[in-house]
């Protein structure tokens, strides 16, 4: 089976006949009643989408089985996956995080710089977190000034390390108050 990719994460109960709020992860939110059985993380439990429509910033979905607002409340927090290979393909300036996650990251020279550990997005863009040999984490803008070159067949993304920090001055030291 190819790997499982997050498309949804059911939130609270919506009403007292089974619904939930449903946050989707795909760029068209309704492709999730597409793809068949979603599954847990774990892959032991399968949920089927039975209905779906548009909230606010949300769907509001029932699932096949699940009828009562109790049983939609124990679903709260769960994050629904499909496997890789029921995605449509992407563009070609376009991934998966599935598919990122473990690539070599190498500097412009050529020199490593570790593997890239996860693709975040707090809400101002996406963030490439970067795991180094030995040392802290590295969290750097996922964009084409930063990461110039994603080459999945090589199995590696080039870093063009940022020279400075926006706020930073040479020579500022902390200082204590």
């Amino acid at each position: 089976m190819s790997a499982l990719v997050c498309v949804a994460r059911i939130g609270a109960a919506h009403g007292v006949r089974g619904a939930v709020k449903l946050w989707t992860f795909t760029e068209d939110p309704f492709a999730i009643r597409h793809y068949g059985p979603l599954l847990s993380k774990d892959g032991k439990r399968q949920f089927e989408v039975a209905t779906a429509r548009e909230a606010k910033d949300h769907l509001v979905a029932t699932f096949k089985g699940v009828t009562t607002r109790d049983e939609a409340e124990r679903l709260n927090g769960i994050e629904l996956y499909v496997a890789r290979d029921k995605l449509p393909a992407t563009d070609d300036d376009e991934y998966y995080h599935t598919d990122l996650i473990g690539l070599a990251a190498v500097t412009t020279d050529g020199d490593p710089l570790g593997r890239v550990l996860a693709i975040h997005n707090f809400g101002a863009g996406d963030i490439i977190e970067i795991a180094p040999p030995k040392g802290p984490t590295m969290l750097l803008p996922f964009t084409n000034a930063v990461v110039p070159e994603v080459d999945l067949k090589s199995g590696r993304v080039v870093i063009a390390l940022p020279r400075e920090i926006d706020g930073d001055k040479d020579g500022d030291e902390p200082s204590a108050s």
